[in-house]
């Protein structure tokens, strides 16, 4: 308790890994879930190179302080996928975890299909091809490599526009182009026609929740926090991590405009739920409980 600055704050919260504090929200998930997960797809030489990296065993003692050693009164988890993490690996109470998803400012996204044909022309996109938008950092675990052979398994034209900062010499391919960093997103959901994250492991995805915001299919994982909101085949498709085949199926049922078009007004409606003020309101009650909880603990 000493190492607590009572004097200036009734509750500390952190956001990242920290070896203490009063409220801990769990962005990042449970570090010893993704290893988990990586390791299986894994070559000989990456497996080593983990093992020795100093970083992934200081990530799992942060995470050990926070959870294991009780270092966090209260956790936000942004799945319930991210808390059952932390119950399996830590045996963490549940009770003391609070489960609040993400939250972008939807309305930055729900006009992005208003730009749709310009943004198509400056890439000059054939009218006739299938635009499947991938974006985000750390492709690796994101699914980049999947996404890219499920796209070439399909026969008909899709291309797949591939936003954020990575090795794109690593991921080539006929039906891949590469955009780079993109300052303004919300143009991208509008030109594109899915959204794809096949990702390996997301506790919650907010390009996802972006995509749900201006109307697209969003294709992604059951490793992602994120599909716990969406239904399958309404909202978009929840598929196993690395089934190729399962997302070139996936590509190829929302290529019917007219199921799109119905899907669009439904995601619209359930982006809603999901709006920035929404997260921010839930954390700040439990803000509210841990510090009056404090303050009768102390009086």
């Amino acid at each position: 308790e000493r190492h607590r600055p009572r004097s200036v704050c009734d509750v500390l919260m952190s956001l990242e890994r920290v070896w203490r504090c009063d409220v801990y929200r769990a962005g990042d998930g449970v570090h010893a879930a993704w290893l988990q997960r990586r390791s299986p797809g894994q070559g000989a030489v990456k497996t080593l190179l983990r093992r020795i990296n100093p970083k992934h065993p200081a990530l799992v003692r942060l995470d050990e302080s926070l959870f294991w050693q009780r270092g966090a009164r209260r956790v936000i988890a942004n799945s319930h996928m991210v808390k059952n993490e932390i119950v399996e690996f830590y045996g963490y109470d549940a009770s003391n975890i609070e489960v609040i998803y993400n939250g972008v400012p939807i309305g930055e996204f729900t006009g992005a299909r208003a730009s749709r044909e310009a943004v198509r022309d400056q890439l000059r996109i054939p009218a006739s091809s299938l635009v499947v938008l991938f974006a985000g950092t750390g492709w690796e675990r994101k699914g980049l490599e999947t996404a890219i052979k499920a796209v070439e398994s399909c026969k008909a034209d899709v291309q797949l526009l591939v936003a954020g900062r990575g090795p794109a010499n690593q991921y080539q391919s006929r039906c891949v182009r590469h955009l780079g960093e993109v300052s303004e997103i919300a143009p991208l959901y509008g030109a594109a026609d899915l959204f794809l994250l096949p990702t390996i492991y997301d506790p919650f995805s907010n390009a996802c929740l972006e995509a749900l915001a201006a109307g697209l299919p969003v294709i992604t994982t059951t490793a992602n926090g994120f599909s716990e909101i969406i239904e399958n085949e309404s909202h978009g498709s929840i598929v196993d991590v690395g089934d190729v085949a399962a997302i070139a199926g996936a590509i190829d049922r929302w290529r019917d405009p007219v199921r799109r078009d119905e899907a669009a007004a439904r995601n619209r409606q359930l982006a809603t739920a999901f709006d920035i003020a929404v997260n921010v309101s839930r954390t700040l009650d439990v803000l509210l409980q841990v510090a009056a909880s404090a303050r009768s603990t102390s009086g």
